[in-house]
């Protein structure tokens, strides 16, 4: 982290021109960086969104590579012959796009979080899919953790640093940051979840396996100090019925207890129990778990994806099953029981956790579905998200889901920061400027604290000249937005915390000049002065 610059500035403002000391930003254990993933537009055009993904200031893009999008022969059951460890045993045309992706963002400055998910190539998926089963969830039916290791080896080892690949003149760049499976909680992504009407967890045995395999791949072929997130979890689930049985959602900190082979308490399990859900199920066998499982206890970090449900983010969903899910309002419980599974086999491990998917569904343009809310109070809530992160010195990743909105009909997850043709949300300014005030209240002569981020200024502050972000007001009165105050930015990824004093009620906003380019500024808030 870049420590505190105190530098005085010479500001106009409403009451004139004031001497103002930049924001003393707390620091953080480590940054919040910023992880954007539209797979659509990226594999679309990934230079142009690239290019239009760093003006916004976004620091990693995280990508989906789908087992099956790359393997050879996928739709059939019989596997072909052919070396899986080998990235030239691939047919050339499922490495392409991914080659593209790579080569751009490495070109750009901009890391990439690679994903290695289901769905699985028939050939790799287990025996026993239950009749009528969908086509479309077939390949998500007890994947092999052998030959998914085989996958991840192929894909290391193309994305070295160190593979050319035929035809081409220069070798592929690096890939130093992974993710392991999508939202393994969820049925549609690994199945079954859970069998004897879903009493017994089994997906986060396979889960487990899955990441055995794809551990020791990365280790094997020199990715072995790469920033490696487990969990992809989703944050909600079912357990009505004999839900989440082959296909449903589990809630999240069920699944980790059972993948951290814990019980309720977070005791390792043993004796049935634990034999049930391929767990050791003696003393000696837990106390072997963590070398025999190495990638739950040295990862990087675990991944969690907080989306709401159509609350503000520091609202419990008010459905009383909230205790066991992983959403922004159960950070806590989540950071606990990944610390106390840790904490059962003598493991001081506690992992940074990776906020890797989150956003709001808008009406417009969704109006039947009511999680969906209206646009400008998306990008107010997704403002106070970020401040939550930022706030929370365990979250070390804020993430944006979708550039752009589906065209209609085509999905029915519109969250992105612009609707579906180009128009911009206002989420659009808010991710690209975030702001937010605890508190929007005061009385006269008190200061407010004005939380921020200028989030394209990473990119600027690779030059020489400080950047600094205007907080501006405008009084309800009427008259133009001044400057009030001045912020030169010194964290890394732009963010700022400090005090204004405003001198009526009226509405703030952040104002920033790209070098060489136009003015920007945040969405507004309104202040009241007593």
């Amino acid at each position: 982290m870049i420590g505190a610059v105190v530098v005085a500035l010479t500001v106009g403002g409403c009451g004139g021109k004031t001497p103002v000391a930049p924001a003393q930003t707390p620091q953080r254990p480590q940054p919040l960086e910023t992880i954007f993933e539209d797979q659509t537009k990226l594999l679309g055009n990934p230079s142009a969104t690239l290019d239009e993904l760093k003006r916004l200031g976004v620091d990693q893009v995280k990508v989906y590579m789908h087992w099956a999008d790359v393997a050879p022969d996928a739709s059939s059951h019989t596997q072909p012959p052919f070396d899986a460890s080998s990235p030239a045993a691939y047919p050339a045309a499922g490495w392409a796009p991914f080659d593209a992706i790579v080569r751009d963002a490495a070109a750009r400055g901009i890391g990439l979080d690679l994903t290695l998910l289901s769905p699985v190539p028939l050939w790799a998926t287990g025996p026993g899919v239950p009749p009528g089963t969908a086509a479309s969830f077939v390949p998500a039916w007890d994947p092999s953790a052998k030959e998914f290791g085989l996958f991840v080896r192929a894909v290391a080892t193309r994305y070295s640093g160190h593979y050319t690949p035929a035809g081409a003149s220069s070798a592929l760049p690096r890939v130093d940051f992974w993710s392991i499976w999508n939202e393994p909680n969820n049925g549609q992504d690994l199945a079954p979840q859970a069998v004897d009407h879903s009493r017994v967890e089994v997906s986060p045995a396979m889960y487990r396996r899955l990441l055995d395999a794809a551990w020791s791949a990365l280790q094997a072929t020199g990715h072995g100090h790469d920033t490696v997130l487990i969990g992809e979890i989703a944050p909600r689930g079912h357990i009505y019925g004999d839900q989440p049985g082959n296909f449903s959602q589990m809630v999240p900190l069920r699944f980790i207890r059972a993948l951290y082979c814990v019980d309720g308490s977070l005791h390792p399990l043993q004796g049935q129990a634990a034999t049930e859900r391929s767990c050791p199920s003696t003393t000696a066998g837990s106390k072997a778990f963590p070398s025999a499982h190495p990638a739950l206890f040295d990862a990087t970090g675990f991944a969690f994806h907080p989306y709401p449900q159509g609350y503000a983010p520091n609202i419990a969903t008010p459905d009383g099953l909230g205790a066991d899910y992983a959403d922004m309002p159960q950070l806590p419980a989540l950071e606990r029981t990944l610390d106390d599974a840790h904490s059962a086999y003598g493991s001081t491990t506690r992992f940074p956790l990776y906020d890797t998917e989150f956003g709001y569904q808008t009406n417009p343009p969704e109006t039947t579905i009511p999680r969906a809310v209206h646009p400008p109070q998306a990008a107010a809530w997704a403002n106070l998200a970020e401040y939550m992160s930022w706030r929370n010195s365990r979250v070390v990743s804020w993430d944006q889901y979708l550039l752009a909105d589906p065209p209609p009909g085509e999905s029915s997850f519109d969250t992105g920061l612009e609707f579906y043709g180009g128009k911009h949300k206002p989420a659009y300014d808010a991710f690209r400027m975030p702001i937010w005030l605890p508190v929007a209240t005061a009385s006269s002569g008190h200061a407010l604290e004005v939380w921020g981020c200028v989030r394209p200024a990473h990119y600027a502050m690779h030059g020489n000249k400080p950047q600094v972000a205007d907080i501006q007001f405008a009084p309800t009165s009427g008259g133009p937005f001044k400057t009030v105050k001045q912020v030169t930015l010194t964290d890394p990824y732009g963010y700022f915390d400090t005090p204004v004093t405003f001198p009526s009620s009226g509405q703030v906003r952040i104002s920033w000049s790209y070098p060489h380019g136009p003015e920007i500024d945040s969405r507004t808030v309104q202040i009241t002065i007593r």
